[in-house]
């Protein structure tokens, strides 16, 4: 038996559990799922599932992405010890419960101590591009917002070469996670990186974009390497982005019928007050402007040219704008990709960092940092239109690929089904 713990707390996180409910449930495999709570729990209306705990609240939610890895303090685990212990916990005793033998977990990281706890396999998708080979390479770009604060001030050379060199040696973040699992006697995480990895970490990306192959990826292991668990692999499995049924209000669709730019500004996962400073900037602009506000009450900034909505689905938004303006989550960049649609990103954090380097390298996107004007580079995107191609060869890539599928196969392979 199968098990999905979506973290609600993130709209990616849950959306893209839904895809990888639907395609293992297209392959005939029993699929449980198991959440903590959290306001995007009502995406998940139609498909059974069980809350373990007490159900986070929007408030506590919020706190949760508040201090999690790139945006809270490195010192602490995002949980508290006795809240960590009771998630754990409960997991383990749901997993035997119900003869679960793979934990599939979206940043529900309690997963990494609970799958030791049940002797169960844990599958990861969270990672996104943030994986070993990738700054092995030498990949990963200067942070905005380094882990250390000390390195905010440091030039971005040295900032590039410590983020790629310490990921594997760092230990922030861990050590919760790490004084939870003695207490228990299991296995703990021996590093930030470690933090984000399971006994097979799904890579949800193709190698034209990656930079990197399927082959090298999959032959990968942590042997004579410093800061893994034992036995942690990886797979590529292509872009795996969120397919929202929900349907597009039709004040979005006359909103998007109008002549004239457009641009679609989601920030997921945000505080409120960087989402608003956005749309304040961007108000500047003589363009359209669409905000998934999400969690948010944003509805005081609406105007006869900015559009307040709540979740909206975005693969039917992309296609219809002419940029998208998003934190740089992989969920959001490759929804705007598959739809050959240029990227802004505002990184909050080194994932999201790398996956708009990645499609800035291409051309398909820029990074504004936090003394960049934004409106000044989204009047730059929309009057190039080289960025829009560079989407659309991207999008021709993605087309040819099925990332839910993929990752259903490698979950099944895992749990021993072929």
């Amino acid at each position: 038996m199968i098990c999905l713990l979506p973290h609600c707390a993130y709209l990616s996180e849950t959306s893209r559990m839904l895809e990888l409910h639907r395609a293992l449930t297209e392959l005939g495999l029993p699929v449980r799922v198991a959440i903590h709570g959290g306001p995007h729990e009502r995406l998940l209306a139609g498909l059974p599932y069980d809350v373990l705990g007490p159900g986070l609240s929007s408030a506590r939610a919020a706190r949760f992405v508040g201090s999690a890895v790139g945006l809270g303090d490195p010192r602490q685990s995002m949980y508290d010890d006795d809240e960590l212990r009771s998630y754990v916990q409960a997991e383990a005793e749901y997993f035997r419960a119900h003869g679960i033998t793979v934990a599939v977990t979206g940043f529900t990281l309690t997963t990494l101590l609970s799958s030791r706890l049940a002797g169960v396999r844990v599958v990861t998708e969270h990672a996104g591009s943030f994986v070993p080979p990738v700054f092995e390479r030498r990949l990963l770009p200067a942070p905005t917002y380094p882990v250390d604060p000390r390195l905010r001030r440091a030039p971005k050379w040295l900032s590039r070469f410590l983020i790629n060199r310490t990921s594997n040696r760092t230990t922030a973040y861990c050590g919760g996670f790490n004084r939870v699992a003695e207490s228990l006697g299991i296995e703990g995480v021996p590093s930030l990186s470690a933090l984000l990895l399971g006994d097979l970490s799904l890579v949800p990306e193709v190698p034209e974009v990656l930079g990197i192959s399927a082959a090298d990826l999959a032959t990968w292991t942590p042997e004579g390497r410093v800061g893994y668990r034992p036995g942690s692999r990886l797979t590529a499995v292509g872009p795996l982005f969120a397919h929202l049924d929900l349907p597009l209000p039709d004040r979005v669709r006359k909103f998007l019928n109008h002549p004239g730019p457009t641009i679609y500004l989601a920030m997921t996962s945000t505080p409120s007050t960087q989402v608003r400073a956005a749309i304040t900037a961007l108000s500047t602009l003589d363009t359209r402007i669409l905000v998934a506000g999400t969690i948010h009450d944003l509805t005081d900034l609406g105007t006869d040219r900015i559009l307040i909505e709540g979740t909206l689905p975005s693969h039917l938004v992309m296609p219809q704008v002419d940029l998208a303006i998003t934190t740089g989550g992989q969920g959001s960049t490759q929804t705007a990709m598959a739809a050959g649609t240029p990227l802004l990103g505002i990184p909050l954090h080194i994932e999201q960092d790398l996956n708009i380097a990645l499609l800035e390298r291409l051309g398909a996107a820029r990074r504004a940092a936090p003394t960049d004007n934004l409106a000044t580079i989204a009047a730059q995107m929309l009057d190039n239109p080289s960025h829009r191609e560079s989407a659309v060869q991207i999008q021709k890539l993605y087309a040819a690929a099925d990332g839910p599928a993929e990752a259903a196969h490698a979950i099944a392979g895992v749990a021993g089904v072929r």
